[in-house]
C-alpha cells in the first residue's frame, strides 16, 4: 500500500475527478480546506474513523469566514460527503486504502427545514426597491424567482435562445439534479423578461452569483428585512403554487424540478389560513371570500385646485378626483368595491393587504375608504 499523503491525493482528485463535476468551483474551496487541515499531512491509508470524527467536530466548532457565526451543519455534511467520495475513489480506483473511514462515523443531524415566508409588506418593499434599482435585471430576477420557483443559478444561466415568450416557456438544459426541464412562465414572469432589452442570443442577465448575493444583502440591510435568503423566494414560490389550489403535487414538482416528493414537502409551508378555507363548505366559500375582502383601505385625501383627490395608498392605480370631498370619497369607494368584486371572479388577481403602503404620508390627511359605506357616510380621519 502506497504512503500517499491525503493532500497529494486530494490534488489528484481535484484534477481528475472534481473538475468533471458541475459544482467544481465550490468544491475546490472544500478540497483546499481539507488539505490544509491535519488530515492533509496523514497518509491516505492511515486515516481512521477517529480522525474523520475529530475533523467533523473541529469544523462544527469553527466560525464561518464570511459571517463569523458557527459553521452550518449543512456545510459540514457537504465536506463529509466530499471526503467519502474521495476515499471511495482512493479505495476502488487508486488502491490507496482498504476502507472508507467516513462510512463509519455519525453524520451531524440536519436542523429542521426553513419555514421563512414573505409577508405582504416585505414582498412589496423588495419589488419596489428592485424596480427602482439602477440595474433593471434585479427586478426581473426577483419576479422570476417568485413566479417560477427557479433556483438562483438557473435564473442567472438563462439565455435568450432558450426563452420562448410566445409559448410562455423557459428551457433549462441542465439543472442541479442533472436533468433538463421546461419551466412555464406566467404572464407576470413574461412581462418581467419583456421589460429587458432583448438580444438574439446570449445571457439574459448580467449578474454573477457573487454580484447578486452582494446586491441582495445590501438591499435587505437597506430595507431592514432580517433572516431572508434569496433561496427563500423558491420556498415562497412553491408554496404559492400549492396555495393556488389548481395544481397537484406532480404538476408542482414538474415546475420546481424536484424528483423526490419528500424533498418537495420540505420546501412547502402552506399558510394555515389558506388550508382552513379549503375546509369550508363550497356553497359558503365564495360568499366568505367576498366578505373577507370587503375591508376598509387607507387613502390620502388632499385638496387639489378647486376639488379634492383621493389616492388609495395600497393600490398603485386607484386615484380619483372630485369636485367636493364627499364626491371624491364616493368615487374612490365605488372603484374599490369594483376592484374587490372583480378579484373574486378573477382567481389569479391578488389584492394587497390594507395598510401595507411604504411611502411616508401626513397622517392628518389619511381617511378610511369603506367599500360598503353608504354615499352619505362620513369618512373619518385616522
Amino acid at each position: 500500500m502506497q504512503e500517499t499523503l491525503v493532500r497529494t491525493a486530494l490534488e489528484e482528485y481535484r484534477q481528475n475527478v472534481s473538475q468533471l463535476k458541475r459544482g467544481h468551483r465550490q468544491e475546490k474551496y472544500r478540497l483546499d480546506r481539507i488539505s490544509r487541515s491535519f488530515l492533509g499531512g496523514k497518509p491516505v491509508a492511515c486515516v481512521t474513523s477517529v480522525d474523520i470524527a475529530r475533523y467533523r467536530d473541529q469544523r462544527l466548532q469553527q466560525p464561518s469566514t464570511r459571517t463569523g457565526k458557527p459553521l452550518s451543519v449543512g456545510s459540514v455534511r457537504l465536506e463529509l460527503a466530499l471526503l467519502s467520495h474521495f476515499f471511495e475513489t482512493c479505495r476502488l480506483e487508486w488502491g490507496l486504502c482498504e476502507h472508507n473511514p467516513v462510512s463509519l462515523i455519525r453524520k451531524p443531524r440536519l436542523p429542521p427545514g426553513r419555514t421563512r415566508r414573505l409577508s405582504s409588506r416585505e414582498n412589496r418593499m423588495i419589488l419596489r426597491y428592485a424596480d427602482r434599482h439602477s440595474n433593471p435585471d434585479l427586478y426581473s430576477i426577483i419576479v422570476l424567482a417568485l413566479e417560477t420557483a427557479m433556483r438562483q443559478g438557473e435564473i442567472l444561466s438563462l439565455v435568450w435562445e432558450h426563452v420562448d415568450l410566445r409559448r410562455g416557456t423557459a428551457h433549462l438544459p441542465q439543472t442541479k439534479n442533472g436533468s433538463q426541464r421546461d419551466v412555464p412562465l406566467s404572464p407576470v414572469a413574461r412581462d418581467a423578461v419583456m421589460r429587458l432589452r432583448r438580444r438574439e442570443q446570449g445571457p439574459i442577465f448580467s449578474y454573477t452569483t457573487a454580484g447578486l448575493q452582494s446586491t441582495w444583502r445590501f438591499m435587505l440591510d437597506k430595507l431592514g428585512i432580517d433572516n431572508l435568503r434569496f433561496h427563500d423566494l423558491r420556498h415562497e414560490a412553491i408554496s404559492r403554487l400549492f396555495e393556488l389550489g389548481t395544481l397537484d403535487t406532480m404538476e408542482v414538482a414538474s415546475i420546481s424540478g424536484h424528483r423526490s416528493l419528500s424533498m418537495l414537502r420540505r420546501y412547502t409551508h402552506l399558510r394555515a389560513q389558506k388550508l382552513a378555507k379549503k375546509l369550508e363548505k363550497p356553497r359558503n366559500r365564495n360568499r366568505q371570500n367576498l366578505s373577507e375582502k370587503l375591508v376598509s383601505y387607507p387613502a390620502l385625501l388632499e385638496k387639489e385646485g378647486t376639488g379634492y383627490r383621493v389616492r388609495l395608498l395600497d393600490f398603485d392605480d386607484i386615484s380619483v378626483q372630485g369636485a367636493s370631498r364627499e364626491e371624491a370619497v364616493r368615487m374612490a369607494r365605488h372603484i374599490l368595491l369594483r376592484r374587490i368584486v372583480s378579484s373574486c371572479h378573477n382567481k389569479g388577481e391578488v389584492l394587497p393587504q390594507p395598510d401595507q403602503y411604504l411611502e411616508p404620508v401626513d397622517e392628518r390627511k389619511l381617511v378610511l375608504i369603506d367599500p360598503m359605506g353608504g354615499d352619505d357616510e362620513e369618512t373619518g380621519e385616522l
